[in-house]
C-alpha cells in the first residue's frame, strides 16, 4: 500500500511558512524545530524540505545532496542540544514512525531526536 503525499500537512505548511514553528536549526535540505508536546527534556523534530512521506520514500527517493544535507542537520541538533557523546554526554534516542502500523500521526518523514533523561525501553510489548 503506498501513501501519497498530502500538501496539507502541518509539516508541509510549516516548510511554506504558513505556520510558524520554534526553529532550532536549519540547511538547504532540511529543517529542526523544537516539539510542540515535548516526550522528553529535549524534543526536537528533523524534516526534509522534499515531499517524502517516510523513512523508507526518502531512502529511495531524495538526492544524495537531500540525504547528506538532512543527516548532517541532524548530527548539527544532537550536538547543538548536548545530547551528542562526545565530552560524556549521556546520549539520545532517535526514532521515527511509519504509517498506521508505526503510528505516524504527519505523513511528512521526521525524525525525533529526544534525549536529557533515560528514554525508558525501545517497545512495550502486548499480548
Amino acid at each position: 500500500m503506498a501513501f501519497a503525499y498530502d500538501d496539507t500537512n502541518i509539516f508541509a505548511r510549516i516548510l511554506r511558512g504558513e505556520i510558524p514553528c520554534n526553529t532550532v536549526a536549519e540547511n538547504d535540505h532540511a529543517l529542526a524545530f523544537r516539539d510542540i508536546a515535548p516526550k522528553a527534556p529535549v524534543h526536537v523534530l528533523v524534516i526534509p524540505k522534499g515531499k517524502y512521506v517516510s523513512f523508507d520514500d526518502f531512502a529511495a527517493n531524495a538526492s544524495d545532496a537531500e540525504i547528506a544535507g538532512f543527516h548532517r542537520l541532524c548530527a548539527q541538533v544532537v550536538r547543538a542540544e548536548g545530547l551528542g557523546l562526545d565530552g560524556g554526554n549521556a546520549g539520545f534516542r532517535a526514532i521515527t514512525n511509519a504509517g498506521p502500523h508505526g503510528v505516524q500521526e504527519v505523513p511528512h518523514y521526521h525524525l525525533h531526536i529526544m534525549g536529557g533523561r533515560v528514554m525508558g525501553p525501545m517497545v512495550f510489548l502486548r499480548d
